[in-house]
């Protein structure tokens, strides 16, 4: 009896992980599959829970930080995220109303808006705040003027 008890544990358990992304059913499927092989052994009922539980435990300590690391996607900066924050000069006046516009950053034109709606003069310089599609939302630099 107890060794079916264990095998549904451990299916139960597969289960729920399998159905989830949280890579922690799958350290008690495995001390559920000890305690399985300690019943099959012909094991006491006590020996069979505290194989259950330090198995368990054991890897849920020790393995779960490095399947977590190797599993969790690694975000990477594209280079448009790199235009965030960045700064140019304005080439074409931003307006807005007009939808037009025109900074340069680097070596590259982008489409430009102004991120207050106010229209920003060619010259200007101006710092990215967003990026939607293939326009950049800019607002002026503030200049410190000297005493």
């Amino acid at each position: 009896m107890d060794k079916l008890i264990w095998l549904i544990l451990m299916v139960l358990f597969l289960i729920v992980e399998a159905s989830s992304v949280s890579v922690v059913s799958l350290w008690f499927a495995v001390g559920a599959l000890a305690a399985l092989v300690a019943a099959l052994c012909g094991g006491e009922i006590w020996l069979q829970i505290v194989l259950f539980f330090a198995v368990s435990i054991l890897l849920l300590c020790s393995l779960r930080p490095l399947v977590k690391k190797y599993l969790t996607p690694r975000l990477t900066r594209t280079n448009v995220d790199g235009v965030i924050g960045s700064t140019g000069l304005v080439t074409e006046e931003i307006d807005n109303v007009l939808a037009h516009g025109q900074v340069k950053l680097g070596a590259m034109e982008w489409s430009a808006r102004s991120t207050s709606d106010e229209p920003i003069a060619v010259g200007t310089r101006i710092q990215v705040d967003r990026v939607e599609g293939v326009k950049v939302f800019v607002s002026p630099v503030k200049v410190d003027e000297p005493v």
